[in-house]
């Protein structure tokens, strides 16, 4: 038993301890969502109150509109992540198929404006969305179309980057025997090169998912009607608006919104190994 334990055994005991420091913030929120007392100290006693009131209540409150935030936040997150993966697609198969002028430059230029911290970007971003909304109000502020143009922009190096490490890996020879056969360049990115790219898709997919729907500084800034709001923001005005917060409320709230992105990633998770080592090595 000591040599097994000295071999392999301490690598089971390493491994329980990281799980069970990874469970345990998970079993504590969903203990106090069950904990109608409210309060966080009541929840210090794991699950020593079980009720579904907080749950109930969460939908039936006339003054914070959770359903609106849940529904936004996934329409957001979902329109965002696709717009986003498309646009990436095209520049990424410019930059990694195409010789330009102006390649390199804008590449460098992609990795170093992903550098600066979102904190500097916000008056910029609040300014310039507010000036757009003078021409054109569907865009503007309290708009969830602006708020996802904005995103788009925030994450498009980023994805680019990615895409294009996991294009140079596709042969160009399959790009030529197309062309060979009469195919434009329309036809070899959405016929061939898409279709193959699907693990790093699905990895970009899944990353501006959910750093989406955690994002609170922009959505707080550029979403002023309540109804309007996405999770994150609703959350917090859930909680910071309160003398007594409700913390069991909240607590229920975020563990709902924390089912998309677990079930997205059961979804694609068997493309997330192969897209992530294929993408970032180049």
């Amino acid at each position: 038993m000591t040599k097994w334990f000295v071999d392999t055994g301490w690598r089971h005991v390493v491994g329980l301890a990281a799980l069970v420091f990874a469970l345990f913030p998970i079993i504590f929120v969903i203990s106090a969502s069950l904990n109608p007392a409210g309060t966080l100290t009541a929840s210090n006693a794991l699950f020593s109150e079980v009720s579904l009131e907080n749950y109930r209540d969460l939908f039936r409150s006339p003054v914070y509109p959770y359903a609106d935030w849940f529904l936004n936040t996934l329409f957001v997150a979902s329109v965002t992540a696709a717009a986003q993966v498309f646009v990436a697609c095209l520049s990424a198969y410019a930059f990694s198929r195409f010789r330009f002028a102006g390649r390199r430059v804008g590449l460098l230029a992609l990795l170093l404006i992903q550098m600066f911290p979102q904190i500097l970007a916000a008056i910029a971003v609040f300014l310039l969305v507010f000036e757009i909304g003078q021409l054109f109000p569907g865009i503007g502020l309290g708009t969830t179309i602006g708020l996802i143009l904005v995103y788009m922009g925030g994450a498009l190096g980023v994805s680019t980057f990615l895409i294009k490490g996991f294009f140079d890996t596709i042969p160009r020879e399959l790009d030529e025997a197309m062309k060979v056969d009469g195919a434009g360049h329309a036809r070899v990115f959405f016929t061939m090169v898409l279709p193959l790219s699907a693990p790093v898709l699905a990895v970009v997919v899944l990353l501006a998912f959910i750093t989406t729907l955690n994002e609170f500084l922009i959505a707080s800034i550029l979403l002023t009607a309540p109804e309007s709001q996405t999770l994150a923001v609703g959350l917090y005005q859930l909680v910071s608006s309160q003398l007594n917060a409700n913390w069991g409320f909240f607590a229920a709230g975020a563990l709902l919104g924390s089912i998309p992105p677990v079930l997205l990633f059961q979804w694609l998770q068997k493309y997330i190994v192969s897209g992530l080592t294929a993408g970032s090595v180049k």
